[in-house]
Order: C-alpha cells, then sequence, then structure tokens
C-alpha cells in the first residue's frame, strides 16, 4: 500500500478524541456460565541480565517485594509483588507464604527471568520491544499516589528518564522515526492524526523511565480522570 493509499484509509473505527468506556459496545454477552469465567491476568515476565539490579530497581525503587526464588537449574525466577494490608508489610515473610499459597489468584504481579550466563553478554542483549525494527512491547505500568515525587526519587538513584512530566510532544509519543518513514504511525497537524488535546492532558501527567535493561516503566498518577474536562 502506497504512503497516499494509507492516509486515504480510516485505520480506526473510534471518533477522534473520544474516550469511551466499553469502546463502541460491540463485545459479547459474558454469561455466568462462559467457558472463561475466572480467568485472571496474573503475570508478566520479563527476561532479565543483572538480577542485583533488576531487583534494587524493582524491590528498592518501585516498592515491590519477593513472593518467591527458584532456581530451576538453567536460570532462577523471581516473583514480586505488592503487599496490600499493614499486615503483609510489616512482615514480609508472611506476605511471601501467603501470597505463594494463594498465587494462581493474585494479580499483578511482575516475574525476573535470569537465564544463567545472560549476566556475561552485552547490555543490549535482549530487546525491549521498543527499538526498531524489533519492536513490540511497549512499557509496563505502575500507578503510584504521587508521580513527581516518584520520579524526583527515581531520578535522584541515576534512573534514565524517558519521557518527563509535562511533556506531549512528537518525541516524547512511543512512535518511531523508523515507523514514520513507512507511513505508519505519521502524524499531520490539522487532521484528526494529530495527538488529541483531550490525550494530551493526562498524557502530560505520565512519565517513562528507563529500568536496568531497558525496558520502559510508566509511572501513572492514581488520581487521573481521563474523563475530566
Amino acid at each position: 500500500m502506497s504512503r497516499q493509499d494509507q492516509q486515504k484509509s480510516k485505520p480506526t473505527p473510534f471518533p477522534h478524541g473520544a474516550f469511551l468506556p466499553n469502546g463502541l459496545n460491540t463485545d459479547p454477552p459474558l454469561s455466568a456460565n462462559d467457558p472463561t469465567v475466572g480467568y485472571k491476568l496474573n503475570h508478566f515476565m520479563m527476561r532479565i541480565r543483572d538480577p542485583e539490579k533488576s531487583m534494587k530497581f524493582y524491590i528498592e525503587l518501585m516498592g515491590m517485594r519477593t513472593v518467591f526464588t527458584m532456581n530451576v537449574g538453567p536460570f532462577t525466577i523471581y516473583y514480586l509483588g505488592y503487599p496490600q494490608t499493614p499486615e503483609h508489610r510489616g512482615d514480609l515473610a508472611k506476605f511471601g507464604g501467603d501470597t505463594a499459597m494463594n498465587l494462581q489468584h493474585t494479580l499483578g504481579l511482575l516475574e525476573l527471568y535470569h537465564v544463567h550466563g545472560s549476566e556475561t553478554q552485552a547490555p543490549d542483549y535482549y530487546s525491549t520491544g521498543n527499538t526498531p525494527p524489533n519492536l513490540g512491547f511497549g512499557h509496563l505500568g505502575f500507578t503510584v499516589p504521587n508521580v513527581p515525587e516518584a520520579l524526583a526519587r527515581l531520578k535522584a538513584n541515576g534512573v534514565q528518564v524517558v519521557k518527563d512530566l509535562g511533556v506531549c510532544d512528537r518525541a516524547s509519543i512511543p512512535i518511531s522515526d523508523w515507523e514514520n518513514e513507512r507511513g505508519v504511525g505519521v502524524e499531520v497537524k490539522g487532521t484528526e492524526s494529530e495527538i488529541h488535546p483531550e490525550y494530551a492532558k493526562v498524557f502530560n501527567k505520565i512519565a517513562f523511565v528507563r529500568d536496568p535493561d531497558g525496558y520502559i516503566v510508566e509511572l501513572v498518577p492514581q488520581n487521573v480522570d481521563p474523563l475530566d474536562p
């Protein structure tokens, strides 16, 4: 398809700038006896090169705690999560034990996967999903009570900032020049391809940083309201 044809095509059925809970209401009904009732998005796994650096970032800087670890031979896995109660925050051994026993029903877990020997490889040994042409995975999203404070703390600890607060320009949007050169995600001012100001208001309040392996971590304020005019 030529670039001209791409510009003429309509890649989405959704109106420009509209925040649509439930989309266009085209999802099929979910009955009580649907075979997927009970499914949960339980965890996300990422390969890491240096467990010491990764654990420092996700535990000391992002506040997660260890649910369990296991050396299975060729690799070690680290499961992390957030203690949700004062009891668990005050007794991390109980948090780990209780969560491990209820692992399959716990939401928001992060599995760090260290293949033994990868620590000797170059820093860019693993693709993060954001470097052309190996695009795919975008980011991990964390909601935090206070983004400015969280971001300042990460900066003070040497964490690389990808997108600062109060910024919503072409350079800060996760669309690469590599994609634009292929006619993908091209923004044309004054058209429906332009970043909508309602989205920009929310995006200004969000920050992105890099973890030790270069994966992008998003910081979202817990009080952000996408419907706020």
